[in-house]
């Protein structure tokens, strides 16, 4: 007889290594974008609590300026990439080649810099997942947010209220050189995503 629990285990490992592929080819997504400046690497993937998930991924009580898009048409998830202020002044700075902007608002330019960071790390992490899982995962147009990390991810988690008890996620950390930067990207599967993204690992029973 199989051991559940040691076959959930070897899945969520194998989810880590399908994360790990699609970070991989994020990753050389963004060194193109920001002249090999910025790498990514897959910081953890785990199953959370429904209820505890904003005080376990400790999103911080500041707003943070964050690029939000779903996937599949909201059926299938969403990515949500986040920033300090700061962390985000500096790389609209960088890409637009300009100074770090001192004003509490954000231009249209600042934005289109960060949406397009946003867009290019999206597509590049999702057809990596396609391409794994033989399973088209679409990420709908991003949009620029500032607002609390937590009231964020509330409102992607919305569809799997009642659902589920815990929620998969898959967090990615941005480095500059060797120094770790203030940056997150989240990708959240719904349960139903999940369940196909299994189906495609080669689990043995």
């Amino acid at each position: 007889m199989t051991d559940v629990s040691c076959l959930e285990t070897t899945k969520l490992s194998l989810l880590r290594e399908l994360f790990a592929s699609a970070t991989h080819d994020a990753s050389a997504a963004m060194c193109c974008w920001t002249n090999s400046l910025i790498t990514l690497t897959l910081d953890e993937v785990c199953e959370v609590p429904l209820q505890s998930v904003c005080t376990d991924l400790n999103l911080g009580d500041e707003p943070l300026t964050m690029v939000v898009f779903n996937l599949d048409g909201g059926a299938g998830g969403a990515m949500i990439l986040t920033f300090t202020e700061e962390s985000a002044r500096r790389l609209a700075a960088s890409l637009l080649e300009t100074d770090v902007q001192g004003s509490p608002d954000w231009n249209e330019l600042e934005r289109s810099a960060l949406t397009e960071t946003g867009n290019i790390l999206g597509c590049a992490y999702v057809n990596a997942i396609t391409r794994l899982i033989d399973h088209q995962v679409v990420p709908s147009p991003p949009h620029f947010v500032v607002d609390f990390g937590a009231s964020v991810l509330e409102q992607a988690l919305l569809g799997q209220v009642g659902a589920t008890d815990t929620v998969l996620i898959g967090r990615t950390r941005f480095q500059h050189r060797d120094a770790e930067l203030n940056w997150w990207l989240l990708f959240i599967p719904t349960t139903a995503l999940r369940a196909v993204m299994e189906r495609g690992l080669p689990v043995t029973p």
